[in-house]
């Protein structure tokens, strides 16, 4: 669709290379293109959470400060309220980041992010749209962090921001303390944001850095639990960062059904949730040997999903499971 000339000349001439996230249309029996993971819950968790998200009020607005959802959060993550800045699932949150640290390093024209690739699209996406550089260094031969190349990346680039994913979207690994270590002393004078998405399906993970480095905050979601439709993401970070942030945060941001359900399930449902991430972990290394015993290759995973190497084009193989009602990534 052609885009007038008057819009043309109004729009950010990043916009450009973008495209919408366009989610796959039509109906799958089994859909995993989303890392979403199956409703485990049991009926009567279900029944409690439904009767927990109705709003007392629906003419009112939501809670605009969070507090309860963000006091569940805290007690969850071992953090004061204030250290938490909840948002509309990660992407939100990731978008106020990106909006409040897109100022340039004197002397450049642009800020710019520094991650990893491959990696969740929406670093580079958000700070494309924000006129930010965004600067990819490849992972290693074993999905881990190429150091010496996110060194030399946070040296040339001097970034706001380095994201690194772990467990990483899309091949699962999760990055090594150590590689972590030396990714932030490298970085000591921009944020670098630990994404753990996908931390419930995972061995240990690093809150302990937010404490270490004021320069470290930490991503989290409920998305990938099962809860996915309460849109409910937050960061972790040292309180001056939160309060910043804050700033830019749209008000009533999360709708009430959102914020009692979320609040209700860090609450009441832990048992549930950590039952429910042990049983997709079990059957996540099911897959991986049942897929290996095929001749494929699969890479160690910790999270909710297997990255998985085909011996024939992944566009065939995506379109035959397609057919087959199974909907995947390639």
């Amino acid at each position: 669709m052609p885009t007038p000339d008057f819009l043309s000349a109004l729009l950010r001439p990043e916009l450009a290379e973008l495209h919408a996230y366009t989610p796959i249309a039509g109906h799958f029996p089994v859909r995993l293109d989303a890392n979403e993971s199956p409703p485990l819950l049991s009926a009567e968790a279900r029944a409690a959470l439904a009767r927990a998200a109705v709003p007392e009020d629906w003419g009112r607005y939501p809670d605009a400060r969070l507090v309860e959802l963000r006091e569940a959060i805290a007690a969850r993550c071992g953090v004061e309220p204030d250290e938490v800045l909840a948002g509309v699932g990660s992407d939100e949150v990731i978008s106020i980041l990106l909006t409040a640290l897109s100022r340039p390093r004197p002397g450049a024209d642009a800020a710019s992010i520094v991650t990893t690739s491959p990696t969740f699209v929406m670093y580079k996406l958000s700070a494309r749209a924000r006129g930010m550089r965004a600067v990819e260094v490849p992972l290693d031969a074993g999905w881990d962090l190429d150091v010496a190349g996110l060194v030399r990346a946070v040296e040339f680039a001097r970034p706001s921001v380095v994201f690194i994913a772990s467990p990483n979207n899309p091949t699962g690994a999760l990055a090594s303390a150590e590689r972590l270590e030396a990714v932030i002393a490298a970085a000591s004078d921009a944020l670098v944001i630990v994404d753990e998405a996908y931390i419930d399906f995972a061995p240990r993970d690093q809150l302990a850095l937010v404490r270490k480095h004021p320069n470290v905050a930490v991503l989290r979601t409920l998305s990938k639990i099962g809860l996915a439709s309460l849109r409910v993401g937050w960061l972790v970070g040292d309180r001056a960062l939160v309060a910043e942030l804050d700033k830019v945060r749209q008000p009533y941001n999360l709708p009430v059904p959102s914020q009692r359900a979320a609040t209700f399930a860090l609450r009441e449902l832990g048992g549930e949730l950590r039952r429910a991430a042990a049983f997709i972990a079990e059957e996540r290394e099911r897959l991986a040997r049942g897929l290996t015993e095929l001749g494929l290759s699969v890479a160690p995973s910790h999270a909710n999903f297997l990255w998985v190497g085909t011996r024939r084009p992944a566009g065939e193989v995506f379109e035959a499971l397609a057919a087959r009602g199974v909907l995947v990534r390639s």
